[in-house]
């Protein structure tokens, strides 16, 4: 069976086809990703491509995902046949407690999901409507992003609102980044060849689009810093992070925006594109050379990286120390600047990072970032939520199949 797995980020689109024949036998023979989906940035969207040992990378204008995924679909369709397209879905809210295949009655329930994550459920649905278009033959399901931190306690889940509203509403602290913490779960027990359960977990996942911090005991998530939507938590590209919610009312009644206003405001224009004024990515900001541009990029960057900071340090103390603390997605395994400013002088928690083999790290497999004598590890775990995708693909249609015998 071969199994198209497509991953949304706010500013990518990540997809692999995977060989499967079963859970113990699941090897990616297609992998890319389309970069800078809908920047405002000083470099072009481009898509890499990469098929066994042969690589292409192809700098294309990318306005939407959708953009991206009929280029990905085209680039496909003539060299491998898709039996099953598996889809990553941020926000379920309470229409959705596990992954399920896609059916007309699915997709009025992802309709209404929309609200929940305005950056990534719309872009999500685009990509999925893309694929019955050009596909209308293969079979598509979709997995969700909250479910890892369902096990959240509810000191942590609960909002310091009225018990009407919060119950009436649903309004708790979800939590997402779901499926590459659960990759991270199971790639920290596999390295260090013991039960992840008995390890004491900080893991940052630092996207291109969106981040996010977890703490994780027992191997469950135990609280992490995005809440009922992905909006709070860590400064990102184009969202704000955590905000005195004053500042909303502020905005509605002494100068008149409306809700879809500040939606845009929040979401699309604030963030390190917001501070810097010229770039969404952590990756133009640190490069900057403009003189006229220096200062702001200078507050974004350090701005970015104290919000980290001041998480992993919460975390710490919640945790009541940390094992491990891990870095995944392509800022958090690709830029050795944010580890090593984020890990400077935090010894006092137990991280002590290697800065040689910090900068020497090349980000293709999981290693070990920490000094010898550091009491907590560091690691740096490229992301796979795809392979986790995949997985829980073959996991419906094993009880698809168990139905009809």
């Amino acid at each position: 069976m071969n199994i198209l797995v497509f991953n949304c980020g706010s500013s990518s689109l990540t997809y692999k086809v995977f060989k499967a024949a079963d859970v113990r036998t699941v090897e990616a023979a297609v992998s890319g990703k389309a970069h800078r989906v809908g920047v405002t940035g000083t470099e072009p969207s481009f898509i890499e491509y990469k098929i066994g040992e042969s690589t292409q990378k192809d700098i294309i204008p990318l306005k939407t995902h959708k953009d991206a995924a009929a280029f990905i679909l085209k680039s496909l369709k003539d060299r491998i046949d898709i039996d099953l397209i598996g889809h990553r879905f941020v926000h379920g809210g309470n229409y959705f407690v596990s992954s399920e295949f896609i059916n007309d009655e699915t997709l009025r329930k992802l309709q209404l999901c929309l609200p929940l994550a305005p950056i990534h459920n719309p872009v999500s649905l685009s990509v999925i409507n893309e694929c019955r278009q050009t596909l209308p033959d293969v079979k598509q399901y979709v997995t969700f992003d909250s479910a890892f931190h369902s096990s959240l306690p509810a000191v942590a889940y609960t909002y310091a609102l009225p018990a009407s509203v919060t119950e009436k509403l649903n309004y708790r602290k979800y939590g997402f980044h779901g499926l590459s913490y659960l990759n991270v779960l199971l790639e920290t027990g596999h390295f260090f060849k013991t039960s992840p359960e008995k390890l004491k977990i900080i893991a940052c996942h630092l996207g291109t689009g969106g981040s996010s911090i977890a703490a994780i005991k027992d191997g469950h998530s135990i609280d992490t810093s995005m809440g009922y939507s992905p909006l709070t938590g860590l400064v990102m590209s184009t969202r704000c992070g955590d905000i005195d919610p004053m500042l909303t009312v502020y905005l509605m009644s002494v100068f008149g925006y409306r809700p879809d206003d500040l939606l845009d405001l929040l979401t699309k224009k604030s963030g390190l594109l917001g501070i810097s004024g010229f770039s969404s990515d952590i990756r133009d900001i640190i490069k900057n050379t403009s003189p006229e541009d220096k200062d702001q990029a200078d507050l974004a960057f350090d701005m970015y990286v104290y919000r980290i900071r001041k998480y992993i340090g919460g975390y710490a103390a919640i945790l009541g120390g940390a094992d491990v603390l891990v870095f995944t997605d392509d800022i958090g395994v690709y830029n050795w600047q944010v580890r090593e400013k984020v890990c400077e002088n935090m010894d006092w928690c137990g991280i002590a990072l290697d800065s040689v083999a910090n900068r020497d790290y090349n980000g293709k497999q999981i290693a070990m970032l920490s000094k010898e004598n550091s009491p907590a590890s560091v690691l740096c775990i490229p992301a796979d939520e795809e392979r986790v995708i995949c997985l829980e693909g073959l996991n419906l249609s094993a009880k698809a199949g168990d139905k009809t015998r």
